[in-house]
């Protein structure tokens, strides 16, 4: 099983940026098909999708961070990050690394275990 491991949250200032990262142990994008993402989950809220990047680099991202977040990824470091500006209070939330598709022959569907990102003054 591949492990997910995430950085780089905090406390920001509306108006401010952020830049998560998530480490993954094993080499996700060497397979076709397999995606990596990211997913946040406020207080009271279901879990939703923020932005997701493919093996083959299309990237989808929620409507309410077009144009403010970007995601991207490092095949040599096995890591995907998520640059975050514009920041608003509404983008407080656990956010949520993911790796899905197949993984070692098996069906892979693998969440980090969250870091929380705070906008506030």
């Amino acid at each position: 099983q591949v492990q997910l491991v995430e950085s780089g949250g905090g406390l920001v200032q509306p108006g401010g940026s952020l830049r998560l990262s998530c480490a993954a142990s094993g080499s996700i994008f060497n397979r076709n098909g397999n995606v990596m993402g990211w997913y946040r989950q406020a207080p009271g809220k279901q879990r939703e999708l923020v932005a997701v990047i493919s093996s083959g680099g299309s990237t989808n991202y929620a409507d309410s961070v077009k144009g403010r977040f970007a995601i991207s990824r490092d095949n040599a470091k096995n890591t995907v990050n998520l640059q975050m500006n514009s920041l608003k209070p509404g983008d407080t939330a656990v956010y949520y690394c993911n790796a899905r598709g197949i993984y070692m022959g098996m069906p892979m569907d693998n969440w980090g275990k969250g870091t929380l990102v705070t906008v506030s003054s």
